[in-house]
């Protein structure tokens, strides 16, 4: 197999296997074996075992002692530390963007952004653009990461990202009837705003604390989904792995 085409079935296994973890239909717990996935997915075992690699370094798969890989099972406690993470790390960039400053054309990226998420949002509480918003979002704190002038943090803050459940949209609500939800993506919105006005002004505490209290958005959501009938946790992707 040419290398090329290694890479390209290693990117399809990669967002198979991480769709059927996050789907639950992989159990956390579950042996991974290289011969039976590289049948299931109808591909050599070379890009399956790349595939196993990549996510086990995002965190959902563990690696056993004696080879192989298990699907990882998740407390709770683990969740909240990633996300809690995340929100250090974008709180730093935030704050170096604003003590180091920005160019005018980076600033200009990330207003668009803004702006464009603010076209996701109808006139009532509940209309919103959600895929739309989703990839903008993605969009805004990859640029955010950047904005720090640092390569070293916007690495840091893309590991933290990928850690599980702590991407910026780990707990959006997707299409999910739940005014909570709705109500906390009009504060994240709120909070883009503010935190790139503070950042074009030069305030690096107050960059620094709106972003880390944007990341606690994710949080404050999780802790709504566990608090309610536990039939809600298996109505959004990924949460059957977590054990409270």
């Amino acid at each position: 197999m040419k290398p090329t085409e290694v890479a390209t079935h290693g990117r399809r296994a990669v967002i198979e296997l991480r769709e059927k973890i996050i789907n639950g239909e992989l159990a956390g717990g579950t042996r991974l074996f290289e011969v039976s996935l590289a049948e299931t997915l109808q591909i050599s075992r070379t890009p399956v075992r790349e595939a196993l690699s990549r996510l086990a370094e995002e965190g959902l798969l563990d690696r056993l002692p004696n080879g192989g890989f298990v699907v990882r099972r998740f407390g709770y406690a683990d969740v909240v530390d990633s996300i809690e993470l995340r929100g250090v790390m974008e709180g730093t960039a935030a704050r170096l963007a604003a003590e180091r400053g920005t160019t005018p054309e980076a600033l200009a990226r990330m207003q668009a952004i803004v702006v464009r998420l603010d076209a996701c949002f109808g006139p009532t509480e509940d209309s919103v653009d959600f895929d739309t918003y989703s990839d903008l979002n993605a969009a805004f704190h990859v640029e955010l990461a950047a904005l720090s002038g640092s390569e070293i943090i916007r690495r840091e803050v893309e590991r933290a990202t990928v850690l599980p459940f702590a991407s910026p949209s780990a707990f959006l609500p997707n299409k999910m009837e739940i005014v909570a939800f709705h109500r906390s993506l009009r504060i994240a919105q709120e909070q883009h705003h503010a935190m790139l006005n503070a950042i074009a002004a030069r305030e690096g505490v107050r960059a620094e604390f709106i972003a880390r209290e944007h990341a606690r958005i994710a949080r404050q959501n999780l802790e709504y989904i566990f608090s309610q009938d536990p039939e809600l946790l298996q109505k959004i992707p990924g949460l059957a792995l977590i054990h409270h």
